[in-house]
């Protein structure tokens, strides 16, 4: 008697059927797709992972791939939609080969149409999990600048094939990306400032640490605080002669000056003493208003880190100040805007004896010039609480006007928390210089 005969797998209930020529190319289409899928993903972590260090690299190695790499990341949205849409295509195209090698590979019982859904939703997508995304992301992240050279050029290819689905996606990303930055949480300058005082970091010097509280108050400074008022500012008249302007400029040391028509209240430009040096041997009669540049004018409420970027764009250093009636106000400078942030630039020209002269560790004499954010520089203080009482006034002079609420004369006294101000000269119209002394605090 014979003993009965055993089908493979029937408690599966599968069977397998014939391995034909379709079934053979449908497996090597699978495991091109599934190769196609871990570098397109891998390319992935290998773009987004390139340090900045790794683009200095890219950038001095100076070959076709390198390149590639980095025309890449100058667009990292488009990228990265290119990257989503081939990678997705591919994965389709995984699906739906599988179903057909599933379909026509094996065979099921009646009944038993879970087990082929979970056979080929299950195992399609550990498939492509490991094979197509864990693996090539974990080489990828040790290997970066390998992988982003190597799928630099496919990367391309794919992006034109793309460029219209890749287009359309960035475009529509860009208006939540608009709604996510007006939801954004507001940081204001105080948070920042508070954040700096808290926050202990060691090996920072005293300059860093400065340097730093001047880049949080950077973009809340307005250019009136910081301009050279207009009776400091050395200007000339138009019709001066050549002569005697060139002796002026001489003494004054300034590179580049204002020119006025009658007025200072009407500046018709500024002169560039390099632009005379080839003039020097010029006659009397030499026009030198040729030589001129067309001013740049900057209202006072102008915030300086605007007023910054303007002079980058624009490529000057100096703007003329203008009040809200049209008026002269003053000038500022590049070097003006710098040293809010790194400080005094002390050139052979400046004399901070005409500006302040320190007594002791408690007393200081100030021209009632100075301004106030020199002022706290100089004393080394935040200023919150001049700034917080303080109304239209950027000078020390104009701070002890505005709370005295008259033009004090000479020897009047004035205290201010923990501060006395004393008039040391004065006339009618103005305050001259001022003793500032600080007192110590008594402790409730």
């Amino acid at each position: 008697m014979e003993p009965p005969s055993i089908e493979p797998l029937s408690g599966l209930l599968i069977t397998f059927n014939s391995v034909d020529t379709s079934i053979i190319v449908a497996i090597v289409i699978m495991a091109i797709l599934l190769m196609s899928s871990a570098l397109i993903s891998g390319s992935e972590v290998a773009f987004f992972s390139l340090s900045p260090s790794d683009r200095d690299t890219l950038n001095s190695e100076k070959d076709n791939a390198s390149d590639r790499v980095l025309g890449l990341l100058n667009r990292p949205k488009r990228l990265l939609a290119n990257i989503l849409i081939a990678n997705n295509f591919i994965n389709v195209g995984i699906v739906i080969i599988s179903t057909y090698l599933v379909g026509n590979l094996m065979e099921f019982e009646k009944g038993e149409k879970f087990l082929e859904i979970l056979i080929t939703v299950v195992g399609v997508t550990f498939l492509i999990l490991l094979v197509g995304e864990v693996i090539p992301k974990v080489y990828a992240a040790n290997n970066s600048m390998q992988l982003a050279k190597f799928m630099s050029f496919p990367l391309i290819v794919t992006g034109k094939v793309f460029s219209p689905l890749s287009e359309l996606l960035v475009r529509s990303t860009s208006f939540i990306d608009k709604r996510i930055k007006k939801k954004g949480t507001d940081i204001s300058v105080t948070d920042l400032e508070e954040a700096l005082e808290i926050t202990e970091i060691e090996d920072v010097s005293d300059d860093d640490k400065r340097i730093l509280e001047g880049i949080v108050k950077f973009g809340n400074t307005d250019v009136k605080q910081i301009m050279k008022s207009r009776i400091d500012v050395i200007a000339y008249d138009i019709s001066t002669p050549y002569d005697e302007l060139l002796k002026e400029i001489i003494e004054s040391g300034y590179s580049r000056i204002p020119i006025y028509m009658e007025s200072f209240d009407q500046v018709e430009g500024v002169l560039y003493v390099k632009d005379l040096l080839p003039h020097l041997n010029e006659k009397e009669n030499f026009d030198w208003t040729k030589l001129m540049r067309a001013p740049f004018f900057v209202p006072e409420m102008k915030k300086i880190d605007d007023l910054l970027k303007q002079f980058q764009e624009s490529n000057i250093h100096i703007a003329i100040v203008v009040d809200e009636y049209g008026g002269t106000s003053g000038i500022v400078t590049l070097e003006d805007i710098i040293e809010e942030i790194i400080g005094e630039i002390t050139d052979e020209f400046d004399d901070d004896d005409l500006i302040y002269s320190k007594l002791d560790d408690h007393n200081y004499v100030f021209e009632g010039k100075i301004s106030l954010i020199d002022m706290y520089k100089v004393l080394d203080i935040d200023g919150d609480i001049f700034e917080e009482n303080k109304g239209e006034s950027d000078t020390l002079a104009g701070f002890l006007i505005e709370q005295s609420g008259k033009i004090m004369l000479k020897n009047e006294k004035l205290n201010f928390e923990n501060y006395t101000f004393v008039v040391e000269a004065a006339d009618k119209r103005r305050i001259k210089q001022i003793k500032v002394t600080i007192n110590e605090r008594v402790e409730e």
